[in-house]
């Protein structure tokens, strides 16, 4: 795949950890599949409503996959899309960006306009 970002979605408080600590290790289902779930542009807004329905101010990062091009796979999953992975930690450093993911008066997901 060549797209240069993936999206990392995360609650409030993982993000804020993965500010502190320099480095996230995953949260639960990552740690349980044994990689770092991420999306595509086109994935992410599925992912938010599939993953952290109802869920406010989250974090969604924008990682530049340059900066772990090594320990990145596309792998299938939802539907046979190919999904990035990280095999490794993230690094801080691999955020070029974060959008707070707010909920619109339905419960939906407000993603930024032109995204």
């Amino acid at each position: 795949m060549s797209d240069l970002f993936a999206y990392k979605i995360l609650t409030a408080e993982q993000y804020a950890q993965f500010k502190a600590d320099g480095v996230f290790h995953g949260a639960p289902v990552d740690l349980t599949d044994g990689y770092i779930h991420m999306s595509t542009r086109e994935q992410a807004a599925e992912t938010a409503a599939k993953h952290f329905a109802g869920q406010d101010r989250l974090v969604m990062a924008m990682i530049d996959l340059a900066a772990v091009r090594d320990a990145i796979k596309w792998e299938e999953s939802r539907g046979g899309a190919l999904f990035p992975h990280l095999y490794a930690p993230l690094p801080i450093s691999a955020v070029a960006g974060k959008v707070i993911l707010r909920l619109d008066d339905t419960g939906r997901h407000l993603f930024p306009a032109g995204f």
